[in-house]
Protein backbone atom coordinates (compact mmCIF):
# COMPACT_ATOMS: atom_id res chain seq x y z
CA UNK A 1 0.00 0.00 0.00
CA UNK A 2 1.71 3.01 -0.94
CA UNK A 3 1.18 6.76 0.87
CA UNK A 4 -1.72 8.20 -1.16
CA UNK A 5 -3.72 4.73 -0.12
CA UNK A 6 -2.32 4.91 3.29
CA UNK A 7 -3.46 8.52 3.99
CA UNK A 8 -6.49 7.84 2.45
CA UNK A 9 -7.16 5.00 4.39
CA UNK A 10 -6.57 6.47 7.78
CA UNK A 11 -9.06 9.61 6.69
CA UNK A 12 -11.60 7.02 6.20
CA UNK A 13 -11.14 5.73 9.67
CA UNK A 14 -11.27 8.64 11.22
CA UNK A 15 -14.63 9.08 9.42
CA UNK A 16 -16.36 6.56 10.70
CA UNK A 17 -14.94 6.79 14.45
CA UNK A 18 -16.01 10.74 14.21
CA UNK A 19 -19.51 8.87 12.99
CA UNK A 20 -20.03 6.43 15.77
CA UNK A 21 -18.84 8.83 18.44
CA UNK A 22 -21.50 11.01 17.02
CA UNK A 23 -24.38 8.10 16.68
CA UNK A 24 -23.24 7.28 20.04
CA UNK A 25 -23.88 10.75 21.68
CA UNK A 26 -26.76 11.49 19.67
CA UNK A 27 -27.81 8.50 18.50
CA UNK A 28 -27.98 7.25 14.70
CA UNK A 29 -30.36 9.79 13.66
CA UNK A 30 -28.37 12.59 14.38
CA UNK A 31 -25.39 11.87 11.76
CA UNK A 32 -24.75 13.98 9.15
CA UNK A 33 -22.40 14.83 6.88
CA UNK A 34 -22.16 18.39 8.13
CA UNK A 35 -21.49 16.97 11.86
CA UNK A 36 -19.06 14.26 10.53
CA UNK A 37 -16.90 16.99 8.43
CA UNK A 38 -16.79 19.76 11.72
CA UNK A 39 -15.50 16.49 13.54
CA UNK A 40 -12.83 15.44 11.32
CA UNK A 41 -12.17 19.36 10.09
CA UNK A 42 -13.59 18.96 6.71
CA UNK A 43 -16.04 20.85 4.95
CA UNK A 44 -18.85 18.27 3.99
CA UNK A 45 -18.14 18.36 0.25
CA UNK A 46 -15.10 17.33 1.27
CA UNK A 47 -16.37 14.04 2.88
CA UNK A 48 -18.27 12.94 -0.79
CA UNK A 49 -13.91 11.70 -1.79
CA UNK A 50 -14.39 9.58 0.83
CA UNK A 51 -18.04 7.91 1.06
CA UNK A 52 -20.67 8.64 -1.48
CA UNK A 53 -24.01 9.82 1.11
CA UNK A 54 -24.59 9.44 4.30
CA UNK A 55 -26.19 5.80 4.22
CA UNK A 56 -22.51 5.07 2.56
CA UNK A 57 -21.12 5.60 5.59
CA UNK A 58 -23.88 3.80 7.76
CA UNK A 59 -22.85 0.95 5.25
CA UNK A 60 -19.16 0.95 6.15
CA UNK A 61 -19.91 1.41 10.04
CA UNK A 62 -22.87 -1.70 9.71
CA UNK A 63 -19.69 -3.18 7.92
CA UNK A 64 -17.62 -2.41 10.66
CA UNK A 65 -19.53 -4.17 13.49
CA UNK A 66 -20.05 -7.06 11.48
CA UNK A 67 -16.45 -7.51 11.53
CA UNK A 68 -16.22 -7.03 15.47
CA UNK A 69 -18.87 -9.75 16.12
CA UNK A 70 -17.32 -12.22 14.13
CA UNK A 71 -13.97 -11.21 15.88
CA UNK A 72 -15.74 -11.51 19.31
CA UNK A 73 -17.62 -14.49 18.81
CA UNK A 74 -14.69 -16.72 17.08
CA UNK A 75 -13.67 -18.36 20.37
CA UNK A 76 -16.14 -20.61 20.01
CA UNK A 77 -15.80 -24.07 18.90
CA UNK A 78 -16.88 -24.88 15.59
CA UNK A 79 -18.20 -27.92 16.10
CA UNK A 80 -20.48 -30.18 18.40
CA UNK A 81 -21.52 -27.38 20.95
CA UNK A 82 -22.80 -28.54 23.85
CA UNK A 83 -25.02 -26.50 26.67
CA UNK A 84 -21.98 -24.83 28.08
CA UNK A 85 -21.07 -23.57 24.49
CA UNK A 86 -24.48 -22.25 23.97
CA UNK A 87 -24.19 -20.61 27.32
CA UNK A 88 -20.85 -19.14 26.55
CA UNK A 89 -21.86 -18.17 23.24
CA UNK A 90 -25.17 -16.44 24.49
CA UNK A 91 -22.96 -14.17 27.33
CA UNK A 92 -20.46 -13.45 24.21
CA UNK A 93 -23.46 -12.34 22.26
CA UNK A 94 -25.53 -11.06 24.72
CA UNK A 95 -22.05 -9.08 26.07
CA UNK A 96 -20.83 -7.34 22.43
CA UNK A 97 -24.36 -5.82 21.96
CA UNK A 98 -25.31 -4.17 25.28
CA UNK A 99 -21.63 -3.12 25.45
CA UNK A 100 -22.91 -0.99 22.53
CA UNK A 101 -26.54 0.00 22.25
CA UNK A 102 -25.75 1.92 18.90
CA UNK A 103 -23.65 -0.77 16.97
CA UNK A 104 -26.96 -3.58 18.50
CA UNK A 105 -29.20 -0.88 16.63
CA UNK A 106 -27.56 -0.17 13.56
CA UNK A 107 -26.77 -4.50 13.00
CA UNK A 108 -29.64 -5.92 14.31
CA UNK A 109 -32.69 -3.19 13.72
CA UNK A 110 -34.35 -1.27 11.14
CA UNK A 111 -34.23 1.99 12.81
CA UNK A 112 -32.71 4.48 10.11
CA UNK A 113 -35.16 5.28 6.90
CA UNK A 114 -34.03 4.22 3.69
CA UNK A 115 -31.04 2.77 4.51
CA UNK A 116 -30.05 -0.97 3.62
CA UNK A 117 -26.86 -2.68 4.07
CA UNK A 118 -24.85 -3.31 0.52
CA UNK A 119 -24.66 -6.48 -0.58
CA UNK A 120 -21.34 -6.78 0.31
CA UNK A 121 -21.73 -5.24 4.02
CA UNK A 122 -24.88 -7.64 4.11
CA UNK A 123 -22.62 -10.80 3.02
CA UNK A 124 -20.61 -10.87 6.36
CA UNK A 125 -24.07 -10.79 8.50
CA UNK A 126 -25.01 -13.84 6.27
CA UNK A 127 -21.36 -15.12 7.21
CA UNK A 128 -21.96 -15.06 10.67
CA UNK A 129 -25.57 -16.73 10.74
CA UNK A 130 -24.40 -19.44 8.47
CA UNK A 131 -21.05 -20.17 10.74
CA UNK A 132 -23.64 -20.25 13.66
CA UNK A 133 -26.28 -22.53 12.02
CA UNK A 134 -23.42 -24.85 10.69
CA UNK A 135 -22.42 -25.55 14.57
CA UNK A 136 -25.66 -25.91 15.64
CA UNK A 137 -25.84 -28.44 12.96
CA UNK A 138 -22.84 -30.39 14.11
CA UNK A 139 -24.53 -30.46 17.23
CA UNK A 140 -27.34 -32.21 15.49
CA UNK A 141 -29.99 -29.17 15.16
CA UNK A 142 -30.69 -28.88 12.03
CA UNK A 143 -34.01 -27.36 11.51
CA UNK A 144 -33.95 -23.66 10.38
CA UNK A 145 -36.99 -22.74 12.75
CA UNK A 146 -34.28 -23.54 15.26
CA UNK A 147 -31.53 -21.38 14.51
CA UNK A 148 -34.57 -18.28 13.85
CA UNK A 149 -35.57 -19.29 17.43
CA UNK A 150 -32.25 -19.36 18.98
CA UNK A 151 -31.74 -15.39 17.20
CA UNK A 152 -35.36 -14.45 18.40
CA UNK A 153 -34.56 -15.68 22.10
CA UNK A 154 -31.30 -13.23 22.37
CA UNK A 155 -32.06 -10.71 20.57
CA UNK A 156 -35.21 -10.69 22.62
CA UNK A 157 -33.58 -10.86 25.77
CA UNK A 158 -30.96 -8.21 24.04
CA UNK A 159 -33.73 -5.54 23.20
CA UNK A 160 -34.81 -6.00 26.54
CA UNK A 161 -32.00 -5.22 28.70
CA UNK A 162 -30.95 -2.47 26.33
CA UNK A 163 -34.73 -0.90 26.65
CA UNK A 164 -35.81 -1.49 30.44
CA UNK A 165 -32.64 -1.95 32.45
CA UNK A 166 -29.37 -0.59 30.54
CA UNK A 167 -26.13 -0.76 32.50
CA UNK A 168 -28.06 -3.49 34.33
CA UNK A 169 -28.13 -7.26 34.30
CA UNK A 170 -31.59 -7.89 34.68
CA UNK A 171 -32.44 -9.83 31.56
CA UNK A 172 -28.61 -11.09 31.38
CA UNK A 173 -29.36 -12.56 34.48
CA UNK A 174 -32.38 -15.06 32.24
CA UNK A 175 -29.61 -16.19 29.86
CA UNK A 176 -28.32 -19.16 31.47
CA UNK A 177 -31.65 -20.67 31.56
CA UNK A 178 -33.29 -19.56 28.79
CA UNK A 179 -30.40 -21.61 27.02
CA UNK A 180 -31.51 -24.81 29.35
CA UNK A 181 -35.37 -24.04 27.26
CA UNK A 182 -33.80 -23.96 24.04
CA UNK A 183 -31.45 -27.06 24.72
CA UNK A 184 -34.19 -29.34 26.28
CA UNK A 185 -36.20 -27.76 22.78
CA UNK A 186 -34.10 -28.56 20.57
CA UNK A 187 -32.60 -32.41 22.40
CA UNK A 188 -28.95 -30.99 23.33
CA UNK A 189 -28.65 -33.35 26.25
CA UNK A 190 -27.37 -31.66 29.75
CA UNK A 191 -23.78 -31.29 30.10
CA UNK A 192 -22.22 -33.78 32.47
CA UNK A 193 -21.66 -32.80 35.75
CA UNK A 194 -17.63 -33.64 36.60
Amino acid sequence: MNSVERRRLRAREEILEAAWQICRAEGLAALSLRSVAARVGMQAPSLYSYFGSKHAIYDAMFAQGQRELKGHMASLPEAGLTREDFRAGAQAFFEFCTSDPVRYQLLFQRTIPGFEPSEESYRLAEEILSRFAGQMASAGIDDPRHVDLWTAVLTGLTDQQISNDPGGDRWGRLLDETVDLFCDHAGIPPTPKE
